[in-house]
Order: C-alpha cells, then sequence, then structure tokens
C-alpha cells in the first residue's frame, strides 16, 4: 500500500517545534511578527490571510496586518510595503497576490526588504539561492518548494540521485523547486515539464519523482507514470462537484494513481499545509538572525 504523505500532520508537529523556538526567542527579549498586506477584498485571499494569522496564533508569533481598499493606488500600497520594512515589530510580511488589476506587482516585490521576505520569492533572494549551490542558503526559502522537500524528508524518502519531473514553470513552485532540488544538500536531477515540452509523458514514465504544479484537475492519469513513484499534487484547481451541489478543491493527480506509487501527497492535505507552516519557519528564522547579529 502506497504511503500517504500527511501534510497536516507533519505541519502540526513543525508548529510544536516552532512554538518552542518562539518562546526562546521571547525570553531573549525578540518577538516575531508576520505582516499581511491585503489588498481589496477577494474571498480567496481573505481567507488565505486569515489562515495565516491564525497559525500565527497558534505558535505565538505576534499578526500585524494591513489591509488597504480595492482601489487603492501603486503608490498607497508602496507607502504600506515601506511601513513594514521600517517597523521593527514586522519581523517578516507577505504581500497578498493577486494585487488588483493594473498594479504593477513586480514593482511592488522589489520594494520589499530582502530580509523581511516571508515569501522567499523577492528576486535578491532567489538570486541567493542559486549563487548557493554548495553551501547552506542563509536567505528566506520559497516556502512551496521548501515545504515539499520538508515533506519528503519527514518520511525518511531521499531525491539524492532521484530523477525528478516537475510539471508547470510557475514561479511559485515550478521554477523555484528545480534550484532547491539540485542544490547539493539535496542532489536530484530535475526535468522541468511545460506546454511547449514534446512527449511530456515520456519524461513522467522516466520519473522517480512527479511534482505536478499546472492547475490541470486531473491531468496526472496512471499509465503516465512508472511502478512505484513518488507523487506530489501541488495543482490546485476549482472543480464543481454536481452530486454534492458545490465546488471543490482538486489537485493535478488522479487519485487512481496512488495505487500504482509508492508514496504521494494528497490534494487537499498535502503540500499545503506544509507551505503555511513554511511560512512560520521563514519569520521564526528572521527572528534568529536578527537576535545572532543584535
Amino acid at each position: 500500500m502506497a504511503i500517504r504523505l500527511d501534510g497536516k500532520a507533519v505541519s502540526a508537529q513543525i508548529k510544536e517545534g516552532l512554538r518552542a523556538r518562539v518562546e526562546r526567542l521571547k525570553a531573549a527579549g525578540v518577538e516575531p511578527g508576520l505582516g499581511t498586506l491585503l489588498v481589496g477584498s477577494d474571498p480567496g485571499s481573505v481567507k488565505y490571510v486569515a489562515g495565516k494569522h491564525a497559525d500565527c496564533a497558534e505558535v505565538g508569533i505576534r499578526s500585524i496586518k494591513h489591509e488597504l481598499p480595492a482601489d487603492a493606488s501603486f503608490d498607497d500600497i508602496a507607502a504600506a510595503v515601506r511601513d513594514m520594512n521600517e517597523d521593527p515589530a514586522c519581523t517578516g510580511y507577505i504581500v497578498q497576490l493577486p494585487l488588483p488589476r493594473g498594479i504593477d506587482e513586480n514593482a511592488i516585490i522589489d520594494l520589499i526588504d530582502p530580509a523581511k521576505d516571508a515569501d522567499g520569492m523577492h528576486p535578491y533572494n532567489l538570486g541567493e539561492l542559486v549563487l548557493h549551490v554548495r553551501e547552506d542558503v542563509t536567505t528566506p526559502l520559497p516556502c512551496t518548494p521548501r515545504g515539499v522537500i520538508e515533506l519528503l524528508g519527514a518520511y525518511d524518502i531521499d531525491l539524492a540521485g532521484k530523477e525528478v519531473c516537475v510539471l508547470g514553470r510557475g514561479i511559485t513552485i515550478g521554477r523555484t523547486i528545480g534550484l532547491m532540488l539540485t542544490r547539493r544538500a539535496v542532489n536530484a536531477t530535475v526535468t522541468l515539464c511545460h506546454t511547449g515540452t514534446r512527449d511530456v509523458v515520456d519524461h513522467m514514465r522516466r520519473a522517480d519523482v512527479i511534482v505536478a504544479a499546472m492547475g490541470s484537475a486531473g491531468f496526472v492519469k496512471p499509465d503516465m507514470i512508472a511502478d512505484g513513484a513518488v507523487l506530489l499534487d501541488v495543482g490546485v484547481s476549482r472543480v464543481y462537484d454536481d452530486e454534492a451541489g458545490r465546488w471543490r478543491v482538486k489537485g493535478d493527480i488522479d487519485k487512481a494513481c496512488y495505487d500504482k506509487a509508492f508514496a504521494y501527497s494528497p490534494n487537499p492535505g498535502g503540500v499545503g499545509p506544509m507551505t503555511r507552516a513554511m511560512l512560520l519557519a521563514n519569520v521564526v528564522e528572521m527572528a534568529e538572525r536578527q537576535l545572532r547579529h543584535a
């Protein structure tokens, strides 16, 4: 029977460890604080941000909320970013995407202080990840790729020398996970597949590990994977369930693949909780670096 990679259970263990580290930081006079900037009232974004602050409460991290109306200008958003850069109570923060139509998201991200980039997606931090192939990285790491690697590590699944097929080239996971998996500390070999890839199924069948991050519900079928493959489902689609009469989240990997796999992460309940835990880990690590440099 395939191993179910339970992101909820592993993230709960990570949070327990973070809670103890936060207590030690507070005892030393440093209180970690996570800031969020939410522009507008998109239901998905509102729910996502609320979840982040609920996570903060679980581990004892201070919540710092900035909210702007949907018609906020670029200058309004930039001013809020600068406020968080300068706020000593804000150890790290995220700008919730997407921003309203017409706002240059990349220009806003560029304004984030890289040392407070809780998502690990600032160009400076991604550049540090590119440069430090052989040694430890001391800048914030992208949360979702880090969550994938931590989840596999929790089940003692070694990626050294393994062939990993990544489906999707989005910046949140597809392009960034290759940087992390090919570091010497992990030592995997990565093939990045996308809409321009010829014979994508051939790449998938050769892979020891598949990371699906396309947002194409149920794309990966049993005949596309090798026996004993490890499957990480990071794709998110909303599919209407006629029987239940409501929308459901569905991943990229057809559940029929599970019987053929060595291990799999369900979606939801797999990588998603790990991403949220890694955001907290980044903030705690930022506070620990702050304490060391004090």
